[in-house]
């Protein structure tokens, strides 16, 4: 069998570490969210066209008008996505902003429950319950602070929504075509989505600072390259579930960054309330991850039959 040149798990911490920058380098750059929002992904298609056009252009052609579609579709909530959760670290800190914003799973449950009429167990229903109630602790706590940290709570939990939205469609695309032609294809129409929001708005492309710059470049290599492609190279070694859960540890390794490199201090309600919406979000995947075995089993009893 092929072995992995280099160890699991030591890339899956890399891109853990990776994504957790995210909020960091949002909260420093002094540039509007939208503004930052574009030029983290304006940045990563210029870096991903070499390699789409060397080797992955050839699957334009084979692109079905409903995958054109789903991929406008899901490109559109993302580019909204990145906005919200930018804007929301204006208003609200790193920990409660991206704890918040990691409740996606639980976001695609109610999805798929109201949408697609699934069935869920009991364990399913009690981790969305924990989700809640954690959610509510660090609202509550954020509320107590300031009504404008509870409104970057809400922020955050609309852009959870939306990226939700975004990988309800594009994960049937993504069943068609390589990783590479659908993130460049969805990157490419949300930078457009971005930059038509700026020039409404009316925020300046530029001058900004040299550091700003820097803050751009170097989101689109780490959190959204270096982060989401580990991610995906760490999905042919290891299973799903063990990925879903090391995301988990984005709000852990966000927070701690905030606390070392912008001084934000963390409160009980968040570090209490962060820890029930985690215990939930991991109940509710590994719950998820049985009972997907369970039916591939009951597939192959039926299928000897």
């Amino acid at each position: 069998m092929e072995s992995p040149k280099f160890n699991p798990y030591m890339i899956l911490l890399i891109a853990v570490i990776s994504l957790s920058t995210s909020a960091i380098l949002v909260k420093v750059s002094s540039a509007p969210s939208g503004v930052i929002a574009f030029y983290r992904l304006f940045m990563t298609v210029i870096l991903m066209l070499p390699i789409f056009l060397y080797k992955y252009v050839s699957e334009i052609r084979n692109i079905s008008k409903r995958d054109w579609s789903f991929s406008i579709v899901a490109g559109v909530f993302l580019a909204f996505h990145f906005i919200l959760w930018f804007e929301s670290l204006n208003y609200t800190s790193v920990a409660s902003s991206t704890v918040l914003v990691t409740l996606q799973p639980l976001f695609a449950f109610i999805g798929s429950y109201f949408v697609f009429k699934e069935r869920f167990s009991g364990k399913a229903i009690l981790s969305c319950v924990l989700a809640i109630a954690g959610s509510t602790m660090i609202s509550w706590g954020d509320f107590q602070i300031s009504g404008t940290a509870l409104y970057g709570d809400l922020l955050a939990l609309i852009a959870c929504a939306l990226i939700t939205i975004n990988f309800m469609f594009g994960q049937t695309v993504r069943k068609r075509l390589s990783l590479v032609t659908y993130t460049f294809i969805t990157y490419s129409i949300s930078t457009v989505v971005l930059l038509t929001y700026v020039l409404i708005v009316g925020e300046s492309l530029f001058p900004y600072p040299t550091s700003d710059w820097l803050y751009f470049v170097l989101l689109a290599i780490f959190p959204t390259l270096l982060g989401h492609s580990l991610f995906n190279w760490s999905l042919k070694w290891m299973n799903t579930s063990t990925i879903s859960m090391a995301i988990l540890f984005e709000p852990v390794g966000a927070s701690i960054l905030a606390y070392y490199f912008l001084q934000e201090n963390i409160m009980w309600t968040q570090i209490l309330g962060g820890f029930v919406v985690i215990g939930g979000i991991a109940i509710f995947l590994i719950d998820d991850r049985k009972m997907k075995s369970k039916q591939i089993i009951w597939k192959i009893k039926q299928n000897d039959y």
